[in-house]
């Protein structure tokens, strides 16, 4: 039995509040987990479930400026930014030009492969877990283009990868149509990430949820945070709208909210919520085997539980419960260019899933102890990354708690780079 390391408070029941929960009950912690909702509604859920070690761009890469630009004319563009005179966006908008330049990806390149890999072995892990089975496959992803342009600029991103030591294969059109032999495709080619893997998220949420419970986790639901006692360069307890929590240690994660409840420490954390969409249909008469993303449309395509997975756009603005049509349309007319044996009607708004992602300007997630509150420690910011860095962020959470080496470099992740 492992011995009592302390008590920790974790702010935020999104996949990485219940990963930093895993792994510091594992790691003899007693945990109590606070979320501002009823868990039921958290960004973790709805998304394309994938594992991605292709993702070692960061979203601020040179060229996001100029198709940002060009994609706020378009309504039903993959990715917008609503026009806004609120600061926080403008700060926002401008760190994000800044961050945007080649040097800083390649920089980047390397600590997010690292951090991907980490995840996808700990997934791997935790699927041999009594209860813990969320439908992970290891078949990888496909990058899906049309146009000789899209494929030029993947096939150059593929050739990086596999530099940077990826498992990766450029597929011609009727190599990729062999791997896919139940339904028609309509595309050039593709580019077939083997190291990255996907999930079904629910499953992964609901289980992990369960399995923290069962090891004494204490979950408190619709507890919003409205302070903090702070004394001695330490957070003494957590105030919410449930009461008072004391401990030894706070984790922040909080998903969009971070900024918010780093504000109230002191702390200046910047992050943009990116609205997503995505809903279901089931896969039955042309069933897809593998996942995709849909690269000239930046629609993600997921086969999960019996059912495949149509998501994507980025829409950045203030966190809202509206659902713009215009969006839900720009992926539903995506999807017959790529597979024209799918008929896919606008789904009911009822059937509609959306989330917001929390985007840090440069990319990159917030992990590590803050400098200011040497109790505290922040997890948060990965933008479309969350699932895919959730078991890698908990582990190191776990870590950074019990004072070893962490697994992964963190020191591009410092949550307090813009303090």
């Amino acid at each position: 039995m492992t011995t009592n390391k302390g008590t920790a408070t974790i702010i935020g029941g999104g996949i990485m509040g219940l990963a930093s929960a895993y792994y510091l009950l594992k790691s003899g912690w007693k945990v109590t987990v606070l979320d501002k909702g009823d868990l039921s509604d958290n960004c973790s859920q709805g998304n394309a479930g994938m594992i991605v070690p292709s993702h070692f761009i960061p979203l601020a890469a040179p060229g996001m400026v100029a198709k940002g630009i060009k994609w706020m004319f378009d309504s039903r563009s993959p990715f917008y930014v609503k026009p806004s005179l609120d600061f926080s966006l403008i700060s926002w908008g401008l760190k994000f030009m800044k961050a945007a330049s080649p040097a800083n990806v390649e920089r980047a390149a390397p600590f997010l492969r690292d951090y991907h890999l980490l995840s996808k072995q700990l997934y791997e892990d935790i699927a041999n877990e009594e209860g813990l089975n969320f439908g992970l496959e290891k078949k990888g992803i496909l990058m899906l283009y049309k146009s000789a342009k899209a494929g030029e600029e993947e096939i150059h991103v593929g050739k990086d990868a596999q530099k940077l030591g990826l498992d990766v294969e450029m597929l011609s059109k009727e190599q990729v149509q062999a791997i896919e032999p139940d339904i028609k495709l309509d595309v050039a080619g593709a580019v077939h990430y083997h190291c990255d893997a996907h999930l079904y998220p629910t499953a992964l949420f609901n289980q992990l949820l369960k399995n923290i419970k069962e090891k004494g986790a204490t979950v408190v639901t619709n507890a919003e945070v409205t302070g903090y006692e702070i004394s001695g360069g330490e957070v003494k307890s957590v105030n919410t709208t449930q009461g008072q929590y004391e401990s030894d240690l706070v984790i922040m994660t909080g998903g969009t909210w971070l900024p918010q409840l780093a504000k109230l420490a002191g702390l200046s954390i910047p992050v943009m919520p990116g609205k997503g969409y995505s809903f279901m249909e089931r896969n039955a008469d042309h069933p897809i085997v593998h996942p995709a993303l849909l690269i000239e449309a930046r629609v993600a395509v997921t086969p999960m539980n019996g059912k495949v997975r149509f998501g994507g756009t980025m829409e950045l603005a203030a966190v809202n419960d509206k659902i713009n049509m215009n969006r839900v349309e720009g992926i539903v007319n995506a999807i017959p260019q790529y597979y024209p044996e799918l008929e896919v009607a606008i789904p009911a708004k009822e059937n509609i899933w959306y989330g917001f992602r929390p985007c840090s300007p440069d990319g990159l997630p917030y992990l590590g102890y803050s400098k200011k509150l040497k109790n505290l420690i922040v997890a948060g910011g990965h933008g479309m990354m969350g699932i895919s860095l959730g078991p890698a962020t908990g582990k190191v959470v776990a870590e950074l708690a019990n004072r070893t080496a962490t697994a992964i470099d963190i020191k591009l992740y410092d949550p307090e780079r813009y303090n």
